[in-house]
Protein backbone atom coordinates (compact mmCIF):
# COMPACT_ATOMS: atom_id res chain seq x y z
CA UNK A 1 0.00 0.00 0.00
CA UNK A 2 1.54 3.31 -0.99
CA UNK A 3 0.34 5.73 1.15
CA UNK A 4 2.00 9.33 1.28
CA UNK A 5 4.26 10.41 4.01
CA UNK A 6 1.91 12.66 5.10
CA UNK A 7 -0.43 9.79 6.03
CA UNK A 8 2.21 7.33 7.26
CA UNK A 9 3.52 10.28 9.38
CA UNK A 10 0.72 10.68 11.13
CA UNK A 11 -0.89 7.24 11.77
CA UNK A 12 2.91 6.49 13.42
CA UNK A 13 2.18 9.12 15.81
CA UNK A 14 -0.97 7.47 16.47
CA UNK A 15 0.55 4.05 16.83
CA UNK A 16 3.08 5.92 19.61
CA UNK A 17 0.56 7.46 21.26
CA UNK A 18 -1.38 4.17 21.97
CA UNK A 19 1.83 2.95 22.70
CA UNK A 20 2.87 5.87 25.49
CA UNK A 21 -0.79 5.21 26.74
CA UNK A 22 -1.11 1.99 27.16
CA UNK A 23 1.89 2.13 29.25
CA UNK A 24 0.97 5.26 31.18
CA UNK A 25 -2.23 3.08 31.84
CA UNK A 26 0.02 -0.12 33.04
CA UNK A 27 1.95 2.49 35.42
CA UNK A 28 -0.76 3.97 36.98
CA UNK A 29 -2.60 0.76 37.80
CA UNK A 30 0.40 -0.76 39.44
CA UNK A 31 1.44 1.97 41.13
CA UNK A 32 -2.42 2.11 42.80
CA UNK A 33 -1.91 -1.65 43.87
CA UNK A 34 0.58 -0.41 45.65
CA UNK A 35 -0.81 2.06 47.24
CA UNK A 36 -3.75 -0.76 48.26
CA UNK A 37 -1.52 -3.69 48.63
CA UNK A 38 2.59 -2.44 49.63
CA UNK A 39 3.21 -5.91 49.56
CA UNK A 40 2.78 -6.28 45.67
CA UNK A 41 5.91 -3.68 45.59
CA UNK A 42 7.87 -6.05 47.98
CA UNK A 43 7.06 -8.98 45.93
CA UNK A 44 7.91 -7.67 42.49
CA UNK A 45 11.23 -6.42 43.81
CA UNK A 46 12.15 -9.91 44.89
CA UNK A 47 11.26 -11.31 41.78
CA UNK A 48 13.84 -8.92 39.61
CA UNK A 49 16.25 -10.27 42.34
CA UNK A 50 15.65 -13.41 41.71
CA UNK A 51 16.28 -13.30 38.09
CA UNK A 52 19.19 -11.46 38.65
CA UNK A 53 20.47 -14.44 41.15
CA UNK A 54 19.94 -16.96 38.81
CA UNK A 55 21.84 -14.98 36.25
CA UNK A 56 24.81 -14.83 38.15
CA UNK A 57 24.64 -18.39 39.65
CA UNK A 58 25.33 -19.22 35.52
CA UNK A 59 28.56 -18.20 36.87
CA UNK A 60 29.03 -19.13 40.49
CA UNK A 61 31.83 -22.10 41.35
CA UNK A 62 29.97 -22.89 44.87
CA UNK A 63 26.98 -24.12 44.95
CA UNK A 64 25.42 -26.61 42.21
CA UNK A 65 23.76 -23.94 39.88
CA UNK A 66 21.22 -26.34 38.65
CA UNK A 67 20.07 -26.90 42.32
CA UNK A 68 20.37 -23.19 42.93
CA UNK A 69 18.11 -22.42 39.55
CA UNK A 70 15.73 -25.63 41.17
CA UNK A 71 15.36 -23.34 44.18
CA UNK A 72 15.08 -19.42 42.86
CA UNK A 73 12.68 -20.98 40.75
CA UNK A 74 10.77 -22.56 43.83
CA UNK A 75 10.56 -19.44 45.32
CA UNK A 76 9.78 -17.42 42.10
CA UNK A 77 6.56 -19.13 41.84
CA UNK A 78 5.42 -18.95 45.57
CA UNK A 79 6.23 -15.48 45.25
CA UNK A 80 4.39 -15.33 42.25
CA UNK A 81 1.37 -17.53 43.72
CA UNK A 82 1.43 -15.03 46.66
CA UNK A 83 0.73 -12.11 44.32
CA UNK A 84 -1.61 -13.45 42.37
CA UNK A 85 -3.80 -13.56 46.01
CA UNK A 86 -3.50 -10.77 46.68
CA UNK A 87 -4.67 -9.36 43.40
CA UNK A 88 -7.81 -11.13 43.11
CA UNK A 89 -8.43 -10.34 46.78
CA UNK A 90 -8.39 -6.74 45.23
CA UNK A 91 -10.96 -7.64 42.55
CA UNK A 92 -9.45 -5.27 39.90
CA UNK A 93 -10.16 -7.78 36.70
CA UNK A 94 -7.89 -10.13 35.21
CA UNK A 95 -6.38 -7.67 32.92
CA UNK A 96 -5.65 -4.83 35.57
CA UNK A 97 -2.24 -5.09 35.09
CA UNK A 98 -1.61 -6.35 31.17
CA UNK A 99 1.62 -4.29 30.20
CA UNK A 100 1.01 -6.40 26.87
CA UNK A 101 1.79 -4.21 23.98
CA UNK A 102 -1.17 -2.63 21.87
CA UNK A 103 -0.64 -5.27 19.08
CA UNK A 104 0.64 -8.71 19.81
CA UNK A 105 1.81 -9.26 16.43
CA UNK A 106 4.06 -6.69 16.06
CA UNK A 107 4.82 -5.82 19.94
CA UNK A 108 3.67 -1.96 18.92
CA UNK A 109 6.48 -1.45 16.51
CA UNK A 110 3.91 -1.14 13.24
CA UNK A 111 6.00 -3.56 11.44
CA UNK A 112 6.48 -7.84 11.58
CA UNK A 113 8.40 -9.80 9.35
CA UNK A 114 10.04 -6.51 7.34
CA UNK A 115 6.32 -5.75 6.56
CA UNK A 116 3.78 -3.09 7.93
CA UNK A 117 1.08 -4.52 10.31
CA UNK A 118 -2.41 -4.91 10.30
CA UNK A 119 -2.74 -2.50 13.60
CA UNK A 120 -0.41 0.32 11.52
CA UNK A 121 -2.07 -0.36 8.09
CA UNK A 122 -5.56 0.34 9.54
CA UNK A 123 -4.20 3.57 11.43
CA UNK A 124 -3.10 4.30 7.93
CA UNK A 125 -6.46 3.56 6.64
CA UNK A 126 -8.35 5.46 8.72
CA UNK A 127 -5.99 8.76 8.43
CA UNK A 128 -6.49 8.24 4.40
CA UNK A 129 -9.87 8.30 5.05
CA UNK A 130 -10.07 11.48 7.36
CA UNK A 131 -7.59 13.36 4.82
CA UNK A 132 -9.88 12.52 1.78
CA UNK A 133 -13.01 13.54 3.41
CA UNK A 134 -11.78 16.76 3.83
CA UNK A 135 -10.98 17.13 -0.21
CA UNK A 136 -13.79 15.13 -1.98
CA UNK A 137 -16.90 18.04 -2.73
CA UNK A 138 -19.50 17.03 -0.48
CA UNK A 139 -18.19 13.81 1.57
CA UNK A 140 -21.23 11.76 0.78
CA UNK A 141 -20.13 9.93 -2.96
CA UNK A 142 -21.27 6.59 -2.75
CA UNK A 143 -22.09 4.88 -5.60
CA UNK A 144 -25.50 4.08 -4.56
CA UNK A 145 -26.70 7.50 -4.46
CA UNK A 146 -25.57 8.26 -8.11
CA UNK A 147 -29.08 8.63 -9.90
CA UNK A 148 -29.72 8.38 -13.42
CA UNK A 149 -32.71 10.19 -13.67
CA UNK A 150 -31.63 13.00 -14.25
CA UNK A 151 -29.95 11.71 -17.99
CA UNK A 152 -32.38 12.09 -20.97
CA UNK A 153 -33.96 8.52 -21.69
CA UNK A 154 -34.33 9.30 -25.20
CA UNK A 155 -32.02 7.43 -27.99
CA UNK A 156 -29.62 9.85 -29.64
CA UNK A 157 -28.85 9.39 -33.01
CA UNK A 158 -25.32 11.08 -32.56
CA UNK A 159 -24.56 8.84 -29.58
CA UNK A 160 -26.09 5.42 -31.06
CA UNK A 161 -27.58 5.06 -27.62
CA UNK A 162 -29.39 7.18 -25.08
CA UNK A 163 -27.77 9.48 -22.32
CA UNK A 164 -29.24 7.63 -19.31
CA UNK A 165 -28.36 4.37 -20.55
CA UNK A 166 -24.40 5.29 -21.36
CA UNK A 167 -24.36 6.85 -18.21
CA UNK A 168 -25.67 3.28 -16.36
CA UNK A 169 -22.55 1.67 -18.24
CA UNK A 170 -20.88 4.15 -17.01
CA UNK A 171 -21.15 3.82 -13.47
CA UNK A 172 -21.44 0.54 -13.68
CA UNK A 173 -17.78 0.78 -15.06
CA UNK A 174 -16.66 2.97 -12.10
CA UNK A 175 -18.30 0.43 -10.00
CA UNK A 176 -16.03 -2.64 -11.37
CA UNK A 177 -12.96 -0.09 -11.54
CA UNK A 178 -12.96 0.57 -7.76
CA UNK A 179 -13.97 -2.91 -6.47
CA UNK A 180 -11.47 -4.97 -8.45
CA UNK A 181 -8.89 -2.01 -8.05
CA UNK A 182 -4.91 -3.29 -7.70
CA UNK A 183 -1.76 -0.74 -8.57
CA UNK A 184 -1.00 -0.44 -12.09
CA UNK A 185 -4.86 -0.86 -12.92
CA UNK A 186 -5.98 1.16 -16.67
CA UNK A 187 -5.27 4.77 -15.96
CA UNK A 188 -8.59 6.59 -17.01
CA UNK A 189 -9.65 9.94 -18.31
CA UNK A 190 -13.33 11.41 -17.83
CA UNK A 191 -14.31 13.59 -20.55
CA UNK A 192 -17.58 15.85 -20.70
CA UNK A 193 -18.87 19.76 -20.46
CA UNK A 194 -20.14 20.46 -16.83
CA UNK A 195 -22.10 19.26 -14.14
CA UNK A 196 -22.47 15.30 -16.01
CA UNK A 197 -21.13 13.80 -12.93
CA UNK A 198 -17.57 13.29 -13.26
CA UNK A 199 -16.49 14.84 -10.17
CA UNK A 200 -18.75 12.64 -8.38
CA UNK A 201 -17.79 9.39 -9.63
CA UNK A 202 -14.41 9.89 -9.30
CA UNK A 203 -14.93 11.17 -5.57
CA UNK A 204 -16.38 7.28 -5.31
CA UNK A 205 -13.72 5.91 -6.84
CA UNK A 206 -11.59 7.55 -4.39
CA UNK A 207 -13.56 6.57 -0.94
CA UNK A 208 -13.93 3.09 -2.08
CA UNK A 209 -10.07 2.29 -3.36
CA UNK A 210 -9.19 3.91 -0.23
CA UNK A 211 -11.68 1.74 1.64
CA UNK A 212 -9.85 -1.16 0.84
CA UNK A 213 -6.56 0.12 1.83
CA UNK A 214 -4.93 1.53 -1.06
CA UNK A 215 -3.21 4.81 -1.31
CA UNK A 216 -5.30 7.38 -3.23
CA UNK A 217 -4.42 10.93 -3.59
CA UNK A 218 -7.37 13.50 -4.70
CA UNK A 219 -6.54 16.93 -5.66
CA UNK A 220 -7.90 19.66 -8.24
CA UNK A 221 -5.95 20.32 -11.14
CA UNK A 222 -5.47 23.87 -9.66
CA UNK A 223 -4.14 22.67 -6.33
CA UNK A 224 -2.13 19.99 -7.80
CA UNK A 225 -0.03 23.03 -10.11
CA UNK A 226 -0.43 25.40 -7.05
CA UNK A 227 2.46 23.13 -5.55
CA UNK A 228 4.65 22.17 -8.34
CA UNK A 229 4.80 26.12 -8.59
CA UNK A 230 4.90 26.12 -4.84
CA UNK A 231 7.96 23.89 -5.39
CA UNK A 232 9.61 25.38 -8.47
CA UNK A 233 9.96 29.10 -6.58
CA UNK A 234 11.27 27.66 -3.19
CA UNK A 235 8.22 27.91 -1.09
CA UNK A 236 7.59 24.08 -0.78
CA UNK A 237 10.05 21.23 0.14
CA UNK A 238 10.03 18.83 -3.11
CA UNK A 239 8.92 16.61 -0.80
CA UNK A 240 5.78 17.71 -1.24
CA UNK A 241 5.52 16.57 -4.99
CA UNK A 242 6.25 12.80 -3.85
CA UNK A 243 2.63 11.87 -2.57
CA UNK A 244 1.29 12.51 -6.20
CA UNK A 245 4.17 9.86 -7.53
CA UNK A 246 3.87 7.53 -5.37
CA UNK A 247 0.63 6.63 -4.64
CA UNK A 248 -1.63 3.79 -5.89
CA UNK A 249 -4.17 5.96 -7.39
CA UNK A 250 -3.88 9.93 -8.31
CA UNK A 251 -7.18 11.59 -8.93
CA UNK A 252 -7.33 14.76 -11.12
CA UNK A 253 -10.49 16.56 -11.25
CA UNK A 254 -11.05 19.59 -13.42
CA UNK A 255 -8.51 19.57 -15.55
CA UNK A 256 -8.78 22.40 -18.40
CA UNK A 257 -9.81 24.76 -16.05
CA UNK A 258 -6.44 25.94 -14.47
CA UNK A 259 -4.37 28.84 -16.45
CA UNK A 260 -2.43 27.13 -18.51
CA UNK A 261 1.18 28.26 -19.04
CA UNK A 262 4.51 26.66 -19.65
CA UNK A 263 5.53 25.37 -15.84
CA UNK A 264 2.20 24.00 -15.95
CA UNK A 265 2.30 21.86 -18.84
CA UNK A 266 5.57 21.10 -18.03
CA UNK A 267 4.60 19.53 -14.68
CA UNK A 268 1.27 17.43 -16.18
CA UNK A 269 4.07 15.68 -18.77
CA UNK A 270 5.97 15.33 -16.02
CA UNK A 271 2.94 13.38 -13.68
CA UNK A 272 1.28 11.67 -16.97
CA UNK A 273 4.84 10.68 -17.77
CA UNK A 274 5.90 9.45 -14.75
CA UNK A 275 3.44 7.43 -13.93
CA UNK A 276 2.92 5.78 -17.02
CA UNK A 277 6.29 4.97 -16.62
CA UNK A 278 5.79 3.70 -13.39
CA UNK A 279 2.63 2.08 -13.71
CA UNK A 280 0.76 4.05 -11.49
CA UNK A 281 -2.79 4.11 -12.22
CA UNK A 282 -4.67 7.45 -12.45
CA UNK A 283 -7.92 9.40 -13.47
CA UNK A 284 -8.47 12.42 -14.72
CA UNK A 285 -11.54 14.45 -15.35
CA UNK A 286 -11.74 17.04 -17.55
CA UNK A 287 -14.35 19.70 -19.52
CA UNK A 288 -12.13 19.33 -22.70
CA UNK A 289 -12.95 17.25 -25.45
CA UNK A 290 -10.22 14.96 -26.36
CA UNK A 291 -8.95 16.36 -29.90
CA UNK A 292 -8.98 20.00 -27.56
CA UNK A 293 -5.93 18.57 -25.25
CA UNK A 294 -3.31 18.68 -27.89
CA UNK A 295 -4.03 22.54 -28.35
CA UNK A 296 -4.33 23.29 -24.92
CA UNK A 297 -1.41 21.50 -23.78
CA UNK A 298 1.13 19.36 -25.89
CA UNK A 299 0.87 16.70 -28.79
CA UNK A 300 2.71 14.27 -25.98
CA UNK A 301 0.37 14.88 -23.83
CA UNK A 302 -2.31 14.54 -25.64
CA UNK A 303 -1.15 11.31 -27.02
CA UNK A 304 -0.78 9.82 -23.56
CA UNK A 305 -4.06 10.43 -22.26
CA UNK A 306 -5.78 9.26 -26.11
CA UNK A 307 -3.63 6.41 -26.36
CA UNK A 308 -2.64 5.44 -22.86
CA UNK A 309 -5.87 6.16 -20.41
CA UNK A 310 -9.20 4.52 -21.15
CA UNK A 311 -11.84 7.56 -22.57
CA UNK A 312 -15.20 7.78 -20.26
CA UNK A 313 -17.60 9.94 -22.13
CA UNK A 314 -19.85 11.98 -20.23
CA UNK A 315 -23.23 13.59 -21.62
CA UNK A 316 -26.87 14.79 -21.10
CA UNK A 317 -27.46 18.10 -19.42
CA UNK A 318 -25.73 20.08 -16.27
CA UNK A 319 -27.23 18.05 -13.25
CA UNK A 320 -26.49 21.16 -11.47
CA UNK A 321 -29.02 23.63 -13.04
CA UNK A 322 -31.51 20.59 -13.06
CA UNK A 323 -31.67 20.05 -9.58
CA UNK A 324 -31.74 23.69 -9.10
CA UNK A 325 -34.81 24.10 -10.59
Amino acid sequence: MAYTSAVLARAKARLEEDNRKKRAEYTAHLENVYRLRPRVREIDRALRQTAAQAVSLCFSRGEDPQQAIARLKKENLSLQEERQWILDELELGDDYLDDSPVCSICKGTGYHDGNMCECLAELCRQEQKHELAALLPTGRERFDSFSLEYYPDRFDPSLGISPRALMQRNLTLCKRYAQGFRPGAKSLLFSGATGLGKTFLSACIARHVADEGWGVVYVTASALFADYEAVRFGRAEDGLLRRYSQCDLLIIDDLGTEMTTQPVISALYDIVNGRLLGQKSTIISTNLQPENLEGRYSAQIASRLTGSYQLISFVGDDIRQKIKR
